[in-house]
């Protein structure tokens, strides 16, 4: 029986833009019974600063972050379904990455960790996979980040992907993409706590974080979200909600020419600082670099080269409000799947949220990706310039 948590070693790790990492170990989280005859296996992947942890495992347990999507009962129903997540390569959940040990004894890789893909990610998966015995997957499905992940297994390792799902992800990082990205590495860079990297684990760059966290709010969250959020409400006079709730922060303002007087002000500041409190910098700089080198075409003949490598179902869902991956981005993955001759379904999603809205509604979303998955006999629509099929209005 695989366990519900573990670590496994999968290196040492040859990494796609050169060097290796001599060892490497990835943290995971188990759900369901894995049942080798009915190859039931579902594997979830994480966004950005996400971890392992997708669901609770018992009534005590910690709610996951996508608690609604899996369990008995619900649309990934661990009561037929194993599933599966990992914390990705680079990150710091328990998986190794900047904030690891480099050498059993030493202190942590910090600035040094080197530059990994989502292609290194994936392989690292693999081998995971391959420790617990698990050969073949009936779905893999992510969002953002875990959706680069999703198509990127697909196309590398065509053979072992039933069927993947890949949510509000594009095929390649855009520039605009790219650019918002390095915007936030370069806050953290800026903060004189960085060090390049080798800051003290006590004494973390917290301003520089918080502010790449209140950055990428503003591209992850709808504009009509926003306005029927918040609109222009103003904080109360002298009232800081952010250190009512929170305490000290490490962008509260300083004196009275810093200090903010939007109700939108005070969530970018509280979201910033949540994710100080469970998140590392470095962490951070190395997964975003990661995003940006995501191209699932790099060194397959572009896009053309890496859908004809695709031999399981495909699904992508576009997000009309997502301001990150937008809808265009999908639909060129789509039209080279379709020109490929893929089993492809695409779905556009009319919900407010912004790229977060697979995050939003869990539950509608993983709702979405079971009907599809569990309907073998539908095929693709038939291939029109343009054409999308508008799914759902969201939820109020």
């Amino acid at each position: 029986m695989i366990p519900c948590r573990g670590l496994v070693e999968v290196g040492p790790l040859p990494l796609e833009q050169g060097g290796h990492l001599p060892r490497a170990e990835l943290a995971y989280e188990t759900w369901g019974r894995w049942d080798p005859q009915r190859q039931n296996a579902i594997l979830i992947c994480h966004a950005l600063t996400g971890d392992a942890h997708v669901a609770s495992h018992h009534p005590g347990d910690r709610p996951g972050w996508w608690e609604a999507a899996v369990g008995p009962g619900r649309p990934i129903d661990t009561r037929r379904w194993f599933v599966i997540c990992s914390n990705v390569l680079g990150g710091c959940y328990g998986s190794t990455g900047p904030a690891s040990p480099e050498e059993a004894g030493h202190g942590p890789w910090g600035g040094r960790f080197p530059v990994i893909t989502v292609r290194d990610m994936v392989h690292a998966q693999r081998r995971l996979l391959d420790a617990l015995g698990i050969g073949r997957l009936a779905l893999v499905v992510g969002g953002s980040l875990g959706g680069m992940q999703a198509l990127e297994w697909a196309v590398t390792y065509p053979e072992r992907v039933g069927a993947a799902a890949v949510l509000a992800a594009p095929p390649a990082a855009s520039p605009h993409a790219i650019a918002w990205n390095e915007v936030q590495r370069q806050a953290i860079f800026a903060d004189p706590a960085w060090q390049g990297g080798d800051y003290p684990a006590a004494r973390p760059p917290r301003r520089g974080l918080a502010l790449a966290r209140m950055l990428a709010m503003t591209t992850y969250r709808g504009r009509e979200e926003w306005e029927a959020r918040f609109g222009r409400e103003e904080v109360p006079a002298g009232a800081d909600p952010v250190a009512q709730r929170l305490g000290s922060y490490a962008t509260a303002p300083a004196g009275p020419a810093e200090a903010f007087r939007f109700q939108i002000e005070s969530y970018l500041h509280y979201q910033g600082e949540k994710l100080v409190r469970r998140f590392d910098p470095a962490t951070y700089v190395t997964l975003t670099r990661a995003m940006d080198l995501h191209d699932v075409g790099r060194g397959r003949g572009g896009l053309e080269g890496a859908a004809a490598r695709v031999q399981g179902r495909m699904y992508v869902l576009s997000i009309t409000s997502d301001l990150l991956y937008p809808v265009d981005e999908q639909r060129r993955l789509v039209q080279a799947l379709r020109r490929a001759g893929k089993n492809v379904t695409w779905q556009v999603w009319k919900a407010p949220w912004g790229h977060d809205s697979f995050l939003v509604d869990p539950a509608g979303v993983a709702r979405r990706v079971m009907d599809w998955l569990e309907e073998p006999g539908a095929t693709a629509a038939p291939a029109q310039a343009g054409a999308v099929a508008a799914v759902g209005e969201g939820r109020p």
